[in-house]
């Protein structure tokens, strides 16, 4: 049997399994990375989660996700989650009875020291260094908020952190639950094929990254620039290193003032 010829840095995946198959009939992994989401949608899991390396990771059970379905826990026999505002207003609140029942059944399956984390625009600004945090604890359990949000008690009582994908308003919790969870299982070991691209990439030294090229050498009359092609390590690293400086400046301002003040506190 010939030997599988192997890629710069990559990896062949064939999909075998659907992507719920990724998600049922597995039994509880003890040492697995857990990812819990409480949802209304939990048919909306694994979703783009179980395509790539990510689902790769998930059927080799190097990560392991449970979707809650909320409805299950609802009042009543239409099961309803969701009641008009105290005090009056526009849309309906996630009910904290229905939603402290699901916690409570979830947080049974997962490890105390694991986060609970509810997506709300309101909450701190979802970043990289939150991400490597993420993939270092044991798990995480997501709450995915509909209609006005959660009744603040449930906030309160669990000592749930709140955390947004960036300055805007979805539907619900369910796609940021998504971008979250790829943005942190990348980073488990044994995911990525080369565990040394996570050290060059964007926010992992505080700066965006360097420009990228390949293959061919003149493309529309535009060269790749000549370091590149020296086969100098020590100016390919100057060169990645410089532009990488250039393009915060230029783009993230405040990634900028933060990177310097950082490197002021290295320098002292």
């Amino acid at each position: 049997m010939s030997e599988t010829p192997k890629s710069h840095g990559r990896k062949t995946i064939r999909p075998s399994l659907t992507p719920r198959e990724l998600m049922t009939d597995r039994p509880a992994l003890a040492r697995a990375w857990t990812a819990q989401v409480i949802t209304l949608f939990p048919e909306a899991f694994p979703g783009v989660l179980g395509l790539s390396l990510t689902g790769k990771a998930l059927q080799d059970g190097i990560w392991q996700l449970d979707a809650v379905n909320l409805r299950e826990f609802g009042e009543g026999k239409h099961r309803n989650v969701d009641d008009t505002p105290a005090g009056g207003g526009a849309g309906m609140v996630l009910r904290p009875d229905v939603m402290g029942r699901a916690l409570e059944t979830a947080r049974r399956k997962i490890p105390g020291a694991a986060p609970i984390i509810y997506l709300s625009p309101r909450g701190r600004r979802f970043d990289q260094p939150m991400a490597r945090r993420l993939a270092q604890a044991p798990g995480v359990t997501l709450i995915c908020g509909r209609f006005e949000g959660l009744d603040q008690r449930v906030l309160d009582h669990y000592g749930v952190t709140e955390v947004s994908l960036g300055d805007y308003v979805l539907t619900g919790g369910e796609l940021a639950a998504q971008a979250m969870l790829d943005a942190t299982v990348r980073l488990l070991p044994g995911v990525l094929g080369n565990e040394a691209s996570t050290e060059e990439e964007s926010f992992a030294r505080g700066l965006l990254e360097a420009p990228h090229y390949t293959r061919p050498a003149i493309w529309n009359g535009r060269d790749i620039p000549e370091v590149l092609t020296s086969g100098h390590h020590g100016r390919v690293a100057a060169w990645r290193h410089s532009e990488a400086e250039r393009l915060t400046r230029e783009r993230r301002p405040d990634l900028w003032a933060e990177y310097l003040a950082n490197r002021g506190d290295d320098d002292a």
